[in-house]
This record gives C-alpha cells, structure tokens and sequence, in this order.
C-alpha cells in the first residue's frame, strides 16, 4: 500500500516529493514539544559536566537515555491510525515506573560492550542506529545519540531511515533533516543549541544519515546478505546496531510465531552483520528469548500484552 501511494506520487513531477504523512508527522513533533525541551535541557544541562562523570554516574546516566529511546518508540502513527499519539508528560519521571513493563533487558551487555571498546581502543567506535519513527522518538533518539558521542562511547553514528514515506511515521532524510532545522530555529536555548549541534555533527562527518531500498522491501533480514550485500557490507563495519520498533523485530526474526523462550541468536537466523540490540515496544505478536512460562503467564493476565504498546524490550546479540 504504501508503495502504491509512493509510486502515484512518483509519476506526477509536479508533486513526486510531496509527502502524504507530513502533516501527522510535524503535529507529533510539536505536539511532543514539552517534552522535547526536557530531553535538550536534560543533554545540554549533562554535557557541560560529562568529562568530570565517574564510570558508575556515566552508567546511569546511558541506562536512563536507552530507556527514554525505549519509550519513545510508543508513539507510532500507524498504530493509532494517525490519531494523535504524541509525549507530552516529562520522560525521565515515568522511567522507574516503567521499568516492571521491560520484559527483557539486556542494556548492561551493551554498556559492557561498549565501556570496554573505550577502555581497550583508541580507534573508532561505528554506532548505526536504525531508526522507526519521526517526532519525539527520534528526537530522543538523537538525545540518545549526542550523548553516546560526547561521552566517547562512539566516535561515529550512523543513522539509517527509509527512501520513501512508510508506515505514516517512518523517519526519511526529509524527517531527519526538519527534525534539526526545527531544534535548531526553536525558540527555547537548549533545543536550539541541540539543533547547532547535531548539524555540526552531520558536517563534521561524525554523524551519517543514509537509505537504502532494502529497509522497504518485503525481505527479511536473514537475506539480507543476498539480496543487498552492499547494506549488509556497511553494517558489518559496525561495533553496535540498535534497531528501533516493532518492525524491524519483525523482519530481525523472520515474522514468524516462534515459541516465546526461542533464543534470540537463534531467531535471527544467521543475520549476525555485527553486535545487535532491539529497542521496541511489543505491537505484534511475535516474541523470542523469554523465560519459561513468561510469555503464558502474561498471556493469562493480559491477553492483548503483545499488541498494546505497553510493553517493551532491550534484546542484544553479541554476533558470535
């Protein structure tokens, strides 16, 4: 459907670059604004002292980030029809809270992963984030990603969005390149600092945005080797991919009804490009790596646990 949309726009020049899905996309933006402006003022407030951070406070504070990235896969368009789905309330407040809601957490492997790479190298550490949705996730997103630069747990992101509009919100280089205009010409300090900043990064080459025809195919991403060798060549050259939302899940796990204590190694399929973590808030269902009897039991006390968006994962793969 959304090809058909792409493809009808495509064939009449003078609207081939027009989005359908603008609209619903920039509302969410501003609509998220409060809680945009605590994310920036949170980042900008934490730079000023990172250098002086401890290994523990700089722990805690990359678990809170993670989180907050977390959650803001929550507001997806094409769940909520395009209904308003919008953050409004302050992210940090509801993060302990939220905490009962994560099924799996595997954010203490990728912290290890990562504080050791900064330990043991001076080279480069490649992050590719690939991203979900446009508005206040990929905000936070950035938040997410500005901070991983400046504590030095990456020296280079890389940010991978889809080449057509998809899925209402889906992020596209369009999305990606307002979302900074936008920080940058807010009329609050800290989003608009945010907003040089994260332009300065793209300029500097420190921070990539590329697409690929892949992320909009049908395929999952156990074939990826074969059918686009040239992505997974570029993903390989990276230390951590974090994928974010339901989709990508999806296609990491080949869409198929696994058993709920199924490896996540082993769902994967062999798609092992390099280290891997999923971020993403259960809206289908499809499930791997629980413990035993988790999934049943949750089954029995919420039926709709797996579509509602109210529960979510941190689920990593070490590649090897």
């Amino acid at each position: 459907m959304y090809r058909r949309i792409h493809e009808a726009l495509v064939q009449n020049p003078p609207i081939s670059e027009f989005d359908v899905f603008k609209e619903e996309k920039s509302h969410g933006f501003f609509e998220s604004q409060q809680a945009i402006i605590v994310l920036s003022t949170y980042l900008q407030e934490l730079l000023k002292n990172i250098e002086d951070l401890d290994e523990k406070h700089l722990q805690e504070e990359f678990l809170k980030l993670f989180q907050v990235s977390l959650w803001g896969n929550k507001c997806d368009l094409s769940i909520s029809g395009g209904k308003d789905n919008s953050q409004r309330s302050n992210p940090f407040q509801a993060l302990e809270g939220l905490k009962s809601f994560i099924l799996v957490d595997h954010l203490e492997k990728v912290w290890s992963l990562l504080i050791n790479k900064k330990k043991t190298t001076a080279q480069t550490t490649r992050i590719d984030i690939v991203l979900d949705n446009a508005g206040f996730e990929l905000a936070a997103d950035l938040v997410m990603a500005d901070f991983l630069l400046a504590s030095k747990l990456a020296t280079e992101i890389h940010f991978h969005g889809k080449s057509m509009p998809w899925y209402v919100s889906d992020t596209t280089k369009q999305d990606f390149n307002w979302t900074i205009r936008q920080m940058k010409s807010a009329n609050h300090k800290w989003m608009s600092r945010c907003g040089v900043s994260w332009e300065g990064n793209l300029k500097k080459g420190v921070w990539v945005y590329q697409d690929h025809l892949f992320w909009t195919l049908p395929h999952e991403f156990s074939s990826m080797a074969k059918v686009s060798s040239d992505l997974y060549t570029e993903l390989h050259k990276s230390n951590l991919i974090i994928f974010k939302g339901d989709l990508n899940y999806r296609k990491l796990v080949g869409d198929r009804k696994w058993d709920f204590t199924v490896p996540f190694h082993q769902a994967l399929n062999n798609f092992h490009p390099a280290p891997l973590c999923s971020l993403r808030t259960l809206k289908c269902d499809i499930q791997v790596g629980l413990k035993p009897g988790q999934g049943e039991e949750l089954t029995h006390s919420e039926p709709e646990w797996m579509i509602i968006g109210k529960y979510g994962i941190i689920q990593f793969d070490a590649a090897s």
